[in-house]
Order: structure tokens, then C-alpha cells, then sequence
């Protein structure tokens, strides 16, 4: 006898695992940290500038997902905007808690994102360029930097950018625009000077 295909079973979608996880099932919490944990962890250490910091939201954002996965609505979009949106909330509020800990004066913030400037460990010219990057997404304004990072990392359209930040799609895609062009922007003048520090050595 030729014995039976295994039957492979078919990957939930992020909505099953949801109603699993609002029965109780650990499992399928388990599951969603796995298919979406470090997706939300680059997108906070993106947007806080701090992986520890980033560590602590995502640790959050589950626990509210443990508790809340009641809440989702899968008529009203995707889950995985859903994770995005509660991710971006906690994002604002540990930005929030840190700068009252900053003013009080808790907080030694000195050796904050030393790591991240421009140069800093760069040996080749790509990662000279991402350290310029991830410089430049920390000076844009905090709207322009969220949606860019939603885009970027969370791999959001620009509906469920604008979703996940309050706004209308218009909105959103304004803040890309301006975002993009700050990071281009930024990335040429860093480059321009390299380029003429380059001159000056060679002269």
C-alpha cells in the first residue's frame, strides 16, 4: 500500500490567531510573537532610538494583546495594523515617560543612541550610509519619522499608515513625502562633505 500524503497544515492568519488568543490559547500568542515580534521591536528601536527602551514597548504591546485580542474587529482592517497601531501608541507614551524622567532628571540620557551616528563603526560605504540614515530618521519631526517607519519597516500602505496614526490618507502620504525627502536630503549633504573631506586629504 502506497501509504497517505501528509496533510500539511495551513499557516492561521493573523485574525484565527487572534480569536485563539482571546480564547486563552498561548500557542497562538506564542505564534504571533513569533511572525511579528521583531517587526515591531525595529519599528520601536527605529522610532525611539533605543532598543532597550524599544524591548520594553513590544514586552507591553503583547501583554495588551494577551488581554485585549477580544477588540479586534477584523472587518475594520488588517491584524497586523492592529499590532502596528497598539506598537505606535506605546511608542508615544514611553517617549512621553522618558522626557518626564529626563526633565525630573532620572534619567542619564547622555549615552542615548551613541551608537547611531553617522560614521560610528561604518567600514564600508553601505553601512556609512545606513548610520546616516538612522541619523536623519532621528531629526525628522515625529509624525514624518512614524509614517516612514511604518512604511519602511512595517511594510504599512499608505491607507493603513493613515490608519494606524489617526489621519486620512492624504495625510499620511504628505508625511512620506516630506519624510523621503528629509532622508534624501540628509543623506546627500553627509555625503557632499565626506566627499569633500576626501579633496581636502588628497590636496
Amino acid at each position: 500500500m502506497v501509504p497517505a500524503a501528509v496533510q500539511h497544515e495551513k499557516p492561521r492568519e493573523d485574525y484565527e490567531l487572534l480569536a485563539r488568543v482571546a480564547a486563552g490559547n498561548q500557542g497562538a500568542l506564542s505564534e504571533l510573537i513569533a511572525r511579528h515580534g521583531r517587526g515591531l521591536r525595529v519599528f520601536a528601536a527605529r522610532y525611539l532610538g533605543n532598543a532597550g527602551d524599544a524591548e520594553d514597548v513590544v514586552q507591553e504591546v503583547f501583554v495588551t494583546i494577551w488581554k485585549q485580542a477580544a477588540r479586534f474587529d477584523p472587518a475594520r482592517g488588517r491584524a497586523s495594523t492592529w499590532l502596528y497601531r497598539i506598537t505606535a501608541n506605546r511608542c508615544i507614551d514611553q517617549r512621553r515617560r522618558r522626557a518626564l524622567r529626563t526633565f525630573i532628571g532620572l534619567d542619564d540620557v547622555r549615552d542615548e543612541v551613541a551608537s547611531q551616528e553617522p560614521g560610528a563603526e561604518a567600514t564600508t560605504a553601505a553601512r556609512q550610509e545606513l548610520a546616516i540614515v538612522r541619523d536623519g530618521l532621528s531629526r525628522l519631526p515625529e509624525r514624518q519619522r512614524m509614517a516612514v517607519l511604518l512604511r519602511a519597516v512595517g511594510d504599512l500602505d499608505i491607507a493603513a499608515i493613515a490608519e494606524v496614526m489617526g489621519g486620512s490618507a492624504g495625510s499620511a502620504e504628505q508625511l512620506l513625502v516630506r519624510g523621503r525627502r528629509a532622508l534624501r536630503d540628509h543623506l546627500r549633504d553627509h555625503l557632499a562633505m565626506a566627499a569633500e573631506g576626501l579633496e581636502r586629504k588628497s590636496s
